[in-house]
């Protein structure tokens, strides 16, 4: 007996001990909320976790809230072993350093405790969609019309595929394919009945789609995988989509990098013209270019006009940008927004006959005034070149909270070579111009130009730091650098709104 008691005690002694190892789990709508004592337990007792990094204040994780709490309580409802979750970046910091979020939200999935990048959209539909393909076989077998049929239903886009035989080089080849894309779901037919209920010849490939012509085949060869793979996603896609937090990620992890934007105002009554216009003209340039609208009554695009540089007086127009050419952008050379006007300023981009945009600022009357020199388009290669002078400049965006901390501090460096004849401290508005030189992919970008030479400055930003760089002829740096501070720069490009 008294074995017995002590057996006991020891048994619940050693239950109670792994319950205080194991943290508390707290679950907000379905979605498990993690932290930094927890985190590491969850993603490695459950095979697959999607994590939400995310902070309070970010509107765009607001957006993505209830379509995440849909998504994780549409796979809990169908009994999926998938986990989603979400972790306060803001507050469980540690988490966030560890996994380099540097923007909100970001998402990674969790495989067997492995982090991947997520790339799916943000609807509840696209999540699970997502997760299905990652953690279920690239294809699923559609085996009577009413699967097939609730298949179609339940998807906005799918793929569909009739082969008779399940060993054929055809359908290796059709998993294949499959298994590359993420954000497409694969659907299969082995039955001659089935195929003719959905209207599909055998050994051919269907896209589905509750948009546009709702359905496209696939006439090239079964053999040739890079072409099928190019078809399906350049059928996911509707002709012109809207440019939203929700549709970014397709629009960019496709692989056309040439983009026209529209730009145009729903509560405009003039605007469903202009949209059936770029419609018409976006038939033509299938798999070549992206043709997407963007809302200018949405506060959230104002940037996206910024970084065009067009004003509420420009709308409607539109722009073109080449994303593999350093986002070089396009100016129509008239506001025409017929068919034709669009088709014909889009072929001379694609061919490329036309040189890019660069936008530039008026040149002030006081520009060479003050401690600080205002560089715009039209004088920056007179100044920054000057063979005579030792040129620092700072590329800033007027909305760039850290180009905002910095500005006081690089007052004070012009100030301190206000007399000397040999050094220039300047400043120029990237958002409202560009240079042909270079690009800047992010604010605040420090540049230094001694002698017509370019040099990056990457040392601290502090008046001493910069002004001992200066004097070396940009051969001094700072012991600390390289330190967090100095990775802090807002991005630019119109996918980062």
């Amino acid at each position: 007996l008294i074995k017995l008691v002590l057996f006991s005690f020891l048994v619940g002694f050693v239950c109670a001990d792994d319950r205080d190892a194991i943290p508390e789990v707290q679950e907000e709508e379905n979605v498990l909320i993690l932290t930094n004592d927890n985190f590491d337990a969850v993603v490695t007792e459950n095979q697959h976790v999607l994590v939400e990094f995310y902070a309070p204040w970010c509107g765009h994780c607001k957006a993505l809230a209830p379509e995440y709490a849909k998504a994780a309580t549409s796979l809990k409802e169908e009994g999926s072993a998938v986990k989603l979750a979400k972790v306060d970046a803001t507050v469980q910091s540690e988490l966030g350093s560890r996994f380099k979020v540097q923007g909100y939200p970001t998402l990674k999935f969790f495989k067997g405790g492995k982090a991947l990048e997520y790339g799916g959209g943000r609807q509840a539909a696209d999540i699970v969609s997502w997760l299905k393909k990652k953690t279920g076989p690239p294809t699923v077998p559609l085996t009577t019309a009413d699967e097939a049929q609730k298949f179609k239903d339940d998807n906005e886009v799918l793929v569909v595929g009739f082969f008779p035989d399940e060993k054929s080089d055809h359908m290796v080849n059709y998993v294949k394919v499959a298994d590359a894309i993420d954000d497409v779901v694969f659907g299969v037919i082995h039955s001659a009945d089935v195929a003719a209920a959905s209207d599909i010849a055998e050994n051919t490939v269907a896209v589905f789609k509750k948009f546009d012509e709702g359905r496209a085949d696939y006439d090239g060869s079964m053999e040739d995988e890079e072409a099928l793979t190019k078809f399906v996603k350049e059928n996911q896609l509707r002709l012109v989509t809207e440019f939203t937090s929700e549709t970014a990620p397709k629009i960019f992890g496709g692989d056309i990098q040439v983009h026209n934007l529209l730009f145009i105002s729903k509560l405009n009554v003039e605007s469903d013209g202009h949209l059936d216009a770029f419609t018409e003209a976006a038939k033509s340039f299938k798999g070549k270019v992206l043709f997407i609208y963007i809302d200018t009554d949405q506060e959230d695009n104002k940037r996206v006009m910024e970084f065009f540089g067009l004003a509420e007086s420009d709308i409607p127009s539109y722009r073109i940008i080449k994303m593999s050419e350093n986002m070089a952008k396009f100016k129509p050379d008239s506001p025409d927004l017929t068919t034709e006007a669009i088709s014909a300023f889009t072929s001379k981009v694609v061919d490329g006959k036309v040189d890019r945009h660069l936008m530039s600022a008026e040149l002030p009357e006081d520009w060479n005034k003050n401690p600080v020199t205002v560089l715009v388009g039209s004088n920056f290669q007179d100044v920054a070149y000057d063979k005579k002078k030792k040129v620092f400049v700072e590329f800033y965006a007027p909305w760039c909270g850290h180009c905002k901390s910095l500005a006081p501090i690089w007052e004070k460096l012009g100030e301190k070579y206000t007399d000397a004849d040999d050094v220039v401290v300047a400043k120029m508005d990237s958002t409202a111009n560009e240079l042909s030189l270079f690009e800047i992919s992010g604010f605040p970008t420090l540049k230094f130009f001694p002698a017509q030479r370019v040099i990056d400055y990457d040392g601290d930003r502090t008046v001493d730091a910069m002004a001992a760089f200066i004097d070396s002829n940009g051969e001094k740096v700072s012991e600390s650098e390289g330190d967090g501070e100095l990775e802090e720069v807002d991005e630019v490009g119109y996918r980062d709104i």
